[in-house]
């Protein structure tokens, strides 16, 4: 019996002490221990927790989409093809080339009134381009026509130099023996391309 009584003395004196040491170690009678390295010191129970997700930023309230159309030109293709005669080294139109144009659908999106995003939805060829066809002349010998003294070359068109769009031009005068089919001979004096104006 002294023996027993002996040990519930003890048991009862160490669990004051350990009592004591919970206390002082953050310990609260049903709680659970305190985490690593936070020896000594007391949870703050309004504390917020540290894996509490943060707050995701507000949508946006007006988000709107429509479609625009815009309108593109297409370039004209050039052929060049040889014309035996036209004297080597020129060139004449024959057809002329027209530029052709598209027309591009979009869908645009806007946020809070500001376009933020545009995507192209397709692309329409409204008017196709004509392709323009030049004449290079091939000839090694110029050819000259009949109705004038003086070389005047055979084209689609003849003017005098500095005056007129060509395709061709003379440099100095020339006589009139013919028709003057490039009307050249503008006071009619027989001559071509001898006015000073």
């Amino acid at each position: 019996m002294a023996l027993l009584a002996g040990m519930l003395t003890f048991v009862l004196a160490c669990g004051a002490e350990l009592t004591v040491v919970g206390a002082l170690l953050g310990f609260r009678p049903g709680g659970s221990p305190p985490a690593v390295g936070s020896l000594g010191e007391w949870a703050d129970p309004d504390a917020p927790s540290p894996t509490a997700p943060a707050t995701s930023p507000a949508a946006p309230e007006n988000v709107t989409t429509k479609q625009v159309t815009e309108t593109a030109r297409i370039p004209f293709p050039v052929q060049i093809v040889d014309d035996p005669a036209l004297p080597e080294g020129q060139q004449v139109i024959r057809i002329r080339g027209v530029v052709g144009v598209k027309t591009l659908t979009y869908e645009v999106v806007h946020v809070d009134g500001e376009p933020t995003d545009k995507r192209l939805l397709r692309s329409t060829v409204t008017r196709p381009p004509v392709t323009q066809v030049v004449a290079a002349g091939t000839a090694t010998t110029a050819a000259c026509d009949p109705n004038y003294s003086g070389c005047v070359p055979v084209a689609e068109d003849v003017d005098c130099a500095r005056r007129g769009d060509g395709p061709a031009w003379i440099t100095g005068t020339v006589k009139v023996t013919g028709s003057d089919i490039y009307r050249l001979d503008r006071d009619r004096n027989g001559v071509g391309c001898d006015e000073k104006n």
